[in-house]
């Protein structure tokens, strides 16, 4: 089972960039997106054989969702239930057979940290949710978490140290839902593997150079750890400055 999440950067763009070709090449199971960047009516995407969810901010052209799946979901429910944290479009759960799957794409904390506070209640609020819907059965999410857990994960770890995505705060909170039973997967398979990333900067030559940060992840409880097979990021695939990262798991 294949499934592949991608920050888009506007989806619009990227569909102008060949976004078509590696959805029609992956093959995905369930394939989610983050920062569409859309209003309802502002695309129609042509996906024979998937099921379209969608979830947009109030705010044009800013965040949104997206999830599109081979197989039905049993329910499908729009952002966390919390009136504070559901104007954005950031999250979609899609509930199958034996696990939820929910593409979320977590605020940023902004230069100069200016919505790190929010952000610090935004990631209490997004763990209690995910654990809530542990109780019924597993969960997997993936998306832009808009961290780098790591030195490990990110090029320039001293320079960028209390930067936005690579605070105390921020890295303590993913600390916090790994501690809670979950997996980050690609580092499941991976524990050192160095210089793989998931987002470069459009300034500077920075992809060019991988200067990059892992920012992109799929993240499952634990529960599921036995149908883990394999994680993937498409350093390769263009098209947006985030690159698509993919969860293979045992039927």
């Amino acid at each position: 089972m294949k499934l592949i999440s991608w920050n888009v950067n506007g989806l619009r763009a990227c569909v102008d960039k060949g976004f078509m070709d590696f959805f029609k090449e992956a093959d995905a199971d369930i394939f989610c997106i983050q920062e569409s960047k859309l209003q309802e009516g502002q695309i129609t995407l042509d996906l024979p054989g998937y099921y379209q969810y969608w979830n947009y901010a109030q705010k044009k052209g800013y965040s949104g969702t997206a999830l599109f799946t081979k197989k039905e979901p049993l329910n499908v429910t729009y952002g966390i239930g919390v009136e504070e944290h559901d104007k954005e479009g950031r999250v979609i759960t899609a509930e199958f057979d034996d696990f939820y799957m929910v593409t979320v794409y977590v605020p940023n904390s902004q230069r100069e940290l200016t919505r790190l506070d929010y952000r610090m209640t935004w990631e209490e609020a997004f763990l209690s949710y995910i654990l809530e819907l542990e109780k019924k059965k597993p969960v997997i999410y993936a998306g832009d978490l808009n961290v780098a857990h790591q030195e490990i994960d990110l090029k320039n770890p001293k320079t960028n140290h209390h930067n936005a995505g690579f605070t105390d705060e921020e890295r303590a909170c993913f600390s916090k839902v790994l501690e809670s039973g979950y997996i980050d997967t690609f580092r499941y398979f991976y524990p050192d593997t160095a210089g793989i990333y998931s987002w470069w900067s459009y300034m500077f030559k920075a992809r060019e150079k991988n200067v990059g940060w892992r920012i992109d992840y799929f993240v499952a409880s634990k529960a599921l750890e036995s149908r883990l097979k394999d994680a993937r990021i498409h350093t390769m695939v263009m098209g947006s400055d985030h690159c698509p990262v993919e969860l293979e798991l045992k039927y």
